[in-house]
């Protein structure tokens, strides 16, 4: 199986760039001062008396107040990498400064990713805002943990506050440690990592022998999910109270704005994210919502063929073996600081925003522009999922079918030699695609070049013999060739489709509609005489939880509750739409 979700969240890495010697020279000649002001042991009280503790630098001997750009950080680590960033801020003409999570570094306090985040940045920037050094503007940015900060950053609006910049931001409980309310394993290593210890425990993050052995035998002897720290041999209290929590509820809500919280931001947003971000369903979320609850506020986004490391250096030549376009490689850092002049010293704005969404087209190499999600295309392409054969897969058709019929398959959860959708793009472009991936629908050729600009959206018609499923649908390009090109993917629960924060069970034997829409966003031009091909399938992989769907919490199912085989039935009214921009 090739599926590397597995690794997501362990290559998660706090991005820095280093100065090139021509740099330092250039920063020389301009008379930028390489001396600096170090605070190296700062404590920052917090309302409810937890401390936190941060690193400052500023320019040496300059008593003059500036603007400050904090980033908010739960990754702890080599001082000198932390200080070579803040002091980066410092070059720029501002103060740097890199605040740690409760709980990390010199605080005393206990360790709980996400859970604290919302209150603790409030209080770090109103500090940070009464020291006379500060000139009342506070700026932030970072990726990953650090983007998922600036955001909890808006749950309550602080007016020193100007501007965030969150690249691939995390949305805890949206797309991890679970996407659409399904729970995906990578995350309960990455508790270990960030929670044992004051900085980072690298030998667990580390172990993959440890955990890749832990979720085999976990898959293998078919034990609870909730079980997993129990077969590591290691209690996971983090993982623990996260898998108590499969509906998004209070417990997540609070971490960051969630609906009508968003109506009170009124600052301007830069966000970059990839179109293989892993938790990219979680970063869109919050400027999808932006939009919709405070509309009038100004956000730009950058978006290109990059993934979750690679967008938060600015692209990487070869993505998962795929050579992504020449322009899609840009200079993150630079546009970042570009953009922290355009909004605390009246600078000029960055040129790659030319509009609200930024996005370069795979395969065009170039960029595009458009004023908001929904007018980057121009029309759909809609495609019945039909039981008609078209060789070795069925046909996707523009046409609903005039009789009703339903393709039939069958999922034994008892049995753990094959695994069911293998929905990973990894790698993006392949020469087949598995026998084990469900049905798959196959498209007619284009007869014109087109581009697949955004997140495909659809309804899926079914009839189970069971309380539950979670869903699998990828959308690959089928080139003239023959080669299979990922563009997108989803993965859901059922009895979540209608509202994430309570489950609605299935009825056994009649049929549902499962309607979808948060899937991975994306952009490619399509070539003439490729064809769109779609797959549907049932999750059940040893990289995610098992949904026997007995309707029973999901992480307390056991291979005891899969006596009988999973029996779908999908109906040929099902569709899926495809937005493109012509």
């Amino acid at each position: 199986m090739t599926q590397k979700v597995y690794f997501l969240f362990l290559s998660i890495v706090f991005v820095v760039s280093t100065l090139t010697a021509q740099q330092t020279k250039a920063l020389k000649s301009n008379n930028i001062p390489s001396d600096y002001d170090i605070q190296d042991s700062v404590s920052i009280k917090t309302r409810d008396g937890a401390i936190l503790s941060a690193i400052i630098a500023r320019k040496k001997n300059d008593s003059e107040s500036k603007p400050v750009i904090l980033q908010y950080t739960i990754y702890v680590r080599d001082k000198g990498r932390d200080l070579k960033s803040i002091k980066e801020s410092v070059d720029k003409g501002y103060i740097g400064i890199i605040v740690y999570s409760r709980g990390k570094r010199f605080s005393p306090d206990e360790i709980n990713p996400y859970e604290n985040e919302s209150n603790d940045v409030y209080d770090a920037i109103d500090w940070i805002s009464k020291q006379k050094w500060c000139n009342g503007s506070v700026a932030m940015y970072g990726g990953s943990y650090n983007g998922f900060t600036q955001w909890a950053a808006c749950k309550k609006m602080h007016p020193a506050l100007k501007t965030i910049v969150p690249s691939v931001a995390n949305r805890p409980g949206m797309g991890l440690p679970m996407e659409n309310n399904v729970f995906i394993n990578p995350n309960y290593e990455w508790a270990f990592y960030v929670g044992n210890n004051k900085y980072l425990d690298t030998v667990a993050g580390n172990d993959r022998g440890r955990f890749r052995g832990m979720m085999f035998q976990w898959w293998e002897t078919g034990a609870a999910y909730k079980k997993m720290d129990s077969i590591d041999g290691t209690p996971n209290r983090w993982f623990q109270k996260w898998v108590s929590h499969p509906s998004f509820d209070n417990y997540w809500q609070k971490m960051a704005p969630y609906k009508k919280d968003f109506s009170q931001i009124n600052i301007p947003v830069l966000t970059f994210d990839g179109y293989y971000n892993d938790s990219q369903n979680s970063s869109l979320y919050y400027l999808k919502e932006l939009q919709k609850y405070s509309p009038k506020t100004p956000f730009y986004l950058v978006i290109g063929p990059y993934g979750h490391f690679g967008t938060q250096i600015g692209g990487e030549a070869v993505l998962n073996d795929y050579k992504v376009d020449p322009n899609a490689l840009i200079d993150i850092k630079k546009i970042t600081y570009q953009w922290l002049d355009y909004i605390l010293k009246n600078g000029a704005k960055p040129e790659i925003l030319k509009d609200k969404i930024n996005y370069e087209v795979m395969g065009a190499n170039e960029w595009k522009s458009a004023p908001s999600f929904e007018k980057m295309h121009n029309d759909f392409l809609t495609f019945y999922l039909t039981s008609t054969p078209s060789g070795n897969f069925r046909t996707a058709d523009f046409v609903k079918p005039k009789n009703k019929d339903f393709l039939t398959q069958e999922v034994d959860f008892k049995d753990r030699e094959t695994s069911n959708n293998n929905y990973y793009p990894s790698p993006i472009i392949r020469k087949e695609v598995s026998a084990n991936d469900g049905y798959f629908f196959i498209s007619k050729p284009l007869e014109e070049p087109l581009i697949v600009n955004g997140s495909f959206l659809g309804e899926i018609k079914l009839r189970i013999n069971k309380k539950d499923l979670d869903l699998g649908l990828t959308l690959y390009e089928v080139t003239p060739e023959g080669e299979y090109f990922h563009l997108s993917y989803y993965i859901g629960r059922a009895s979540y489709a209608k509202d994430i924060e309570k489950r609605q069970l299935l009825e056994p034997n009649k049929i549902e509609t499962i309607s979808f829409t948060n899937t991975h966003f994306v952009s490619k031009k399509l070539r003439k005489g490729s064809r769109l091909l779609i797959s549907l399938n049932v999750n059940k992989n040893p990289f995610s939880q098992l949904n026997y769907g007995t309707g029973k919490d999901v992480s307390e199912e056991t291979i005891k509750d899969a006596k009988q085989p999973l029996i779908i039935k999908w109906y040929n009214d099902s569709f899926v739409k495809i937005p493109v921009l012509k």
